[in-house]
């Protein structure tokens, strides 16, 4: 990696304070500055600099096929932060005796769908079977299943609950 000028530094630092990316900032280092970086050398300046840049919520784009309505209202519903997406979660009732947990079973792939971070499949408490793959992002998608199919709102949440058990379990 170069050594950077403190007036080259104070420029990096202003283009992450306007909201650059990391691809934003290694374009402008070399159009600007001369400078040519691979991603990877770019992302180490930017760390060494004590710099984080802001990474862009992104909405969840379905990995494979439409899960119909249900797929296009999770396109829809506006985003929340993650701390009241953990205070909902916290607050709505469980099921007696994790009743729901049961009846959702939650399977990993052995070998995990291209794109995906890790991937497998769910059986809904009413017997349908989809996909689901979860992206570097923290992107859910449900792949597969029946033409406008909705799973109910208890097998989301005891789906959810049980995905993040396994997932916690296996080191993720």
């Amino acid at each position: 990696m170069p050594d950077l000028t403190p007036e080259q530094k104070k420029t990096i630092t202003k283009w992450i304070a306007e909201g650059a990316s990391l691809a934003d900032i290694q374009k402008r280092l070399r159009e600007e500055l001369g400078l040519s970086l691979t991603y990877i050398d770019v992302r180490l300046l930017v760390l060494d600099m004590g710099l984080s840049v802001k990474e862009k919520v992104r909405q969840a784009a379905p990995v494979g096929k439409d899960l119909g309505k249900a797929g296009s209202r999770a396109a829809e519903a506006p985003e929340e932060d993650d701390d009241a997406m953990d205070e909902n979660e916290a607050a709505a009732p469980m099921p007696p005796d994790g009743a729901g947990a049961r009846r959702v079973a939650v399977s990993l792939d052995r070998i995990v769908k291209p794109g995906a971070l890790v991937s497998g499949t769910v059986t809904f408490g009413d017997g349908v079977t989809v996909g689901w793959a979860l992206d570097q992002f923290g992107r859910l998608a449900l792949t597969g299943g029946k033409p406008g199919y909705k799973p109910s709102q208890q097998d989301i949440m005891a789906f959810q609950s049980e995905l993040r058990r396994l997932l916690e379990q296996k080191g993720f």
